[in-house]
């Protein structure tokens, strides 16, 4: 397997992310990596399905790239008592501990004084192995892309499907891979992405899922959100 070309570069916000040559794609928002991850991942994701009142929250993340969603995902769930997410975050292309440690998300959380270790944790904990990484908070890394991975008997909560965009990665926003993501949701489970698709909407309904369109962070008129019913 060959890696890519990974470079640093700062957003709009002063927070980082990384930008791919080879495709020329950078892996957030270029508006606000922090911004966008908090608003998408975390206020439209991890805290609706929060608010279900489940005793533990099982996420699957199809991406980890810089690791930003797992981290700000920790310091929400340290803040819910009794609450206890374990989480598991595909990623082919681990970006390395010396990337990592120059990622500056820490001094854009200065009130969570734990950022700095909880990112480099993240970032050193073992792959393919479940590692508690702090309160409420388990973490398991397959370097994997969607389209290898078995899921076995796997039933997630909520989904980050943060990978890169369809026109830049189209073989992991294939229906084969869209419907893995939806076999696994439990009814109630749901799908956030800062992606608003026509194809990828209409795949996600054929596979019985609501679809919704939601006001997207700036520089993003809108994003999906696809939840499983209830009931079938």
């Amino acid at each position: 397997m060959t890696f890519p070309i990974i470079e640093l570069m700062e957003t709009s916000d002063g927070s980082h992310t990384l930008y791919r040559p080879d495709l020329n794609e950078t892996y957030h928002s270029q508006h606000g990596a922090l911004q966008e991850s908090r608003y998408v991942f975390i206020e439209r994701g991890l805290k609706p399905t929060m608010q279900r009142g489940l005793p533990g929250i099982r996420l699957m993340e199809v991406g980890l790239g810089t690791g930003l969603n797992m981290l700000l995902t920790a310091l929400e769930v340290a803040r819910v008592p009794n609450l206890f997410i374990d989480a598991i975050s595909l990623e082919p292309f681990p970006i390395g501990s010396v990337l990592a440690k120059q990622l500056n998300y820490p001094a854009w959380l200065p009130q969570h004084a734990n950022a700095g270790f909880l990112l480099e944790a993240i970032h050193r904990s073992p792959w393919e192995e479940e590692t508690s990484l702090a309160r409420g908070f388990s973490l398991r890394k397959i370097q994997k892309a969607l389209e290898d991975f078995q899921p076995e008997e796997l039933v997630i909560d909520l989904i980050y499907f943060d990978a890169f965009a369809p026109q830049k990665q189209a073989e992991v926003w294939t229906a084969a891979n869209l419907k893995k993501c939806a076999d696994l949701l439990a009814p109630g489970g749901m799908l956030i992405t800062y992606c608003a698709q026509g194809q990828f909407k209409r795949e996600l309904k054929a596979m019985g899922l609501k679809v919704e369109a939601l006001p997207g962070p700036p520089g993003k008129r809108s994003i999906t959100r696809a939840v499983k019913p209830l009931t079938v």
